[in-house]
C-alpha cells in the first residue's frame, strides 16, 4: 500500500473512532448539537492524528537518515586510512629506492675515483720506468788465488793503466827471480848488502816499488798482483816492457 494511502487511512480511523464516542455521549434531542460538534471536533482529531503520524514517521526517517549517514561517514574514514596508509608505505618504499639508489650511485663514483687513481699511479710508475736510465749489470770478474791468477789479474790492471806486457813475459820472468813465490826474498846480493833485499814475486826493491806502485793495488810489496804491477811498471818505463827483460833487471 502506498505511503499516502496508509496515513489518510489512518486519519479516517482516528475521525470515525471520535465521531463514535461524541454520538454516545450527546442525547437524542442534542442531534443538531451533536453532529456540529462531531464535525468540528473530527476536524481537530484529524489534525492533531496526522500531524503526529508525520512527526513519528520523519523521526523515524532522521534517525534512519542520521544512522545511514554515520555509516557512511566510517565507511569514508576507514577507506581514508587504507588509503592512506598505502600512500605512506608507497612513499616509505620510494624513499628507501630513492636511498638505496643514491648509495649505489655513491659507491660507483667511488669505485670509479679508486679506479682512476690507480691508473693514474700506473702511468706515473711506467712513465718513471721509462725515464730511468737502465743500469748496466757487469759481472764483477774473478780470479783464481794461484800464479795464473795473479797473471790475469795484473794484465787487466796493466791495460787500464796502459802499462805494456804479456802473460808469457810476466810468467817468464817471475820464474827466474821467485819460482813463482810471492814471499820470497834476496838476502845476499848488494841490495841486500845495502840493506834493501829485493823482495817478492819479480824481487822488487822497497824504493823501486813505492816510486812504481800502480793506484788501486795494495801498498804491501808482498802482495803478488801490487808487486806484478808495480815491476812491469818499472820494466816499461826502463826497457819499455817486461817483454824485454831476459835477465836480472
Amino acid at each position: 500500500m502506498p505511503k499516502n494511502t496508509h496515513k489518510i487511512a489512518l486519519a479516517g480511523v482516528a475521525t470515525l473512532g471520535a465521531a463514535a464516542v461524541a454520538f454516545t455521549v450527546v442525547p437524542a434531542d442534542a442531534q443538531t448539537t451533536t453532529r456540529e460538534a462531531a464535525a468540528s471536533t473530527r476536524v481537530a482529531y484529524s489534525s492533531e492524528q496526522l500531524t503526529g503520524v508525520k512527526a513519528g514517521i520523519t523521526d523515524q526517517l532522521a534517525g534512519s537518515s542520521v544512522k545511514v549517514d554515520a555509516i557512511e561517514a566510517k565507511k569514508k574514514a576507514a577507506a581514508d586510512a587504507v588509503k592512506k596508509a598505502a600512500a605512506a608505505k608507497k612513499a616509505a618504499a620510494a624513499k628507501k629506492a630513492a636511498s638505496a639508489a643514491a648509495a649505489k650511485k655513491a659507491a660507483a663514483k667511488k669505485a670509479a675515483a679508486a679506479k682512476k687513481a690507480a691508473a693514474a699511479r700506473k702511468a706515473k710508475a711506467a712513465s718513471r720506468s721509462a725515464h730511468r736510465p737502465q743500469v748496466r749489470q757487469v759481472a764483477v770478474k774473478t780470479y783464481s788465488n794461484n800464479l795464473d791468477g795473479w797473471i790475469r789479474k795484473s794484465l787487466d790492471i796493466m791495460k787500464s793503466k796502459g802499462i805494456p806486457g804479456s802473460y808469457s813475459g810476466l810468467h817468464r820472468n817471475i820464474m827466474r827471480e821467485s819460482s813463482g813465490n810471492p814471499y820470497a826474498i834476496n838476502d845476499w846480493d848488494i841490495n841486500a848488502i845495502n840493506g834493501i833485499p829485493s823482495k817478492g814475486l819479480l824481487q822488487v826493491i822497497p824504493p823501486t816499488f813505492a816510486t812504481y806502485h800502480v793506484a788501486g793495488t795494495s801498498w804491501n810489496i808482498y802482495d803478488p798482483v801490487a808487486n806484478i804491477t808495480a815491476a812491469a811498471n818499472y820494466a816499461a818505463h826502463r826497457y819499455g816492457s817486461i817483454d824485454n827483460v831476459n835477465s836480472a833487471y
